[in-house]
């Protein structure tokens, strides 16, 4: 087994210009770290291009032998220590990192959903990352972004997801007037979040609706507020009640 010793190889080169959005964007890949992750990335079937995996790590037990065995059968490269902390995104590495092609259709848009949520200038890359946790966890598998939003293959975003990375599809919009203009011609209402409403969107009927969570300092931009049906406010958790479930209006979570 041949092991990657140097910072200069160019392998290694390539794979930490992913670290860099435009990289991204060029090779159409990304990066992910850690075991849970690349546990994630092989049960969801994800399009793993190399995985990238410590010697030294190996030789003290600290990946598993069971995630071992498990990305045999992938292209695997093996490197020094001192390589891996180069690449590593993370203070405390597990010793193992992959690389995913993106496989999401960035174009297309599901117009069969009853629900779709836009993010329009959200920034900070944990609440991006939280926000595609959450949409995965109550079943929805799609989510737009407009170019102002931050990079959702940014690798803090992509550790924050917990493996959502691999079940929703990332849609960037770079119109964002004209891709909900568009959503209204397929029977959409735009539902915009507002501070300046009593209503809450623990009330609204999802039958169609598009829902739009705007920059966390400015909210949503005039031009996509103006576009929308109604509005609705995030109730803050101290409010003395219990929101209703997004997907039957019946249930309430505990």
């Amino acid at each position: 087994m041949q092991i990657i010793t140097s910072k200069d190889n160019e392998i290694i080169k390539k794979i930490r210009k992913l670290k860099e959005k435009k990289y991204r964007e060029q090779e159409k890949k990304y990066l992910i770290e850690g075991m849970k992750l690349i546990e994630e990335a092989v049960e969801e079937k994800a399009s793993i291009d190399t995985i990238v995996v410590c010697e030294d790590c190996v030789e003290n037990h600290t990946i598993e032998q069971k995630l071992l065995y498990e990305i045999a059968k992938y292209n695997c490269i093996y490197v020094a220590e001192k390589v891996f902390d180069v690449m590593t995104e993370v203070n405390n590495p597990q010793g193992i990192l992959a690389v995913v092609n993106k496989e999401n259709n960035e174009e297309k848009i599901d117009y069969n959903d009853d629900m779709i949520v836009v993010l329009d200038g959200i920034q900070d890359p944990g609440n991006l990352g939280t926000i595609l946790r959450t949409i995965d966890s109550v079943g929805l598998k799609q989510v737009i972004l407009s170019e102002k939003t931050a990079d959702a293959y940014n690798p803090k975003v992509v550790r924050s997801t917990m493996g959502a990375i691999f079940r929703v599809n990332i849609i960037v919009s770079h119109d964002m007037i004209k891709t909900l203009k568009e959503m209204k011609k397929h029977k959409f209402k735009i539902l915009a979040t507002s501070l300046e409403t009593k209503n809450s969107i623990y009330d609204v009927d999802y039958n169609k609706k598009v829902l739009v969570i705007g920059n966390e300092a400015n909210g949503i931009s005039k031009e996509v507020l103006e576009l929308a049906d109604e509005t609705a406010k995030i109730p803050m958790l101290r409010e003395n009640r219990k929101p209703k479930c997004l997907c039957c209006d019946k249930c309430y979570f505990i």
